[in-house]
This record gives structure tokens, C-alpha cells and sequence, in this order.
């Protein structure tokens, strides 16, 4: 009975130190990527990908063609 609850202690131990671990580097990684601006105006040459063009009936009608 003894070495049972002596090999479930060392898991329970393991398993919270494992566990405080990845929590501490899920809250590094956040304070890291939390001083990340991801809306800023883009610097350098930026060139606008998408230009609303026709319609919105017409997109409509490409979205259920296509289905994209």
C-alpha cells in the first residue's frame, strides 16, 4: 500500500509542476505578444489587396457559385 501512495504522489507532483510551468509560459508568451500593436498603418510600401467592386448582391451571388 505504501510504494502505491509513494508512486501517486510523485505523479501528483509532477503533474503540478508540469502544470505551474505551462502556465507561466502561456503568461510569459501573452505579456510578450500583449505590447504587439497588430493594427498600426503598415510603414513601407503597402499596396491595398482587396477593392470593394459591383454589387453586394453580386458578391452574394459569386459567394454561393463558387462557395468561397
Amino acid at each position: 500500500m505504501k510504494p502505491l501512495l509513494l508512486d501517486t504522489m510523485k505523479v501528483f507532483v509532477i503533474f503540478a509542476l508540469c502544470t505551474c510551468l505551462f502556465y507561466f509560459g502561456l503568461r510569459v508568451m501573452h505579456v510578450e505578444y500583449e505590447e504587439n500593436h497588430r493594427y498600426d498603418m503598415p510603414e513601407g510600401p503597402a499596396v491595398k489587396v482587396f477593392q470593394q467592386e459591383g454589387h453586394l448582391l453580386d458578391r452574394l451571388n459569386l459567394f454561393f457559385k463558387v462557395g468561397e
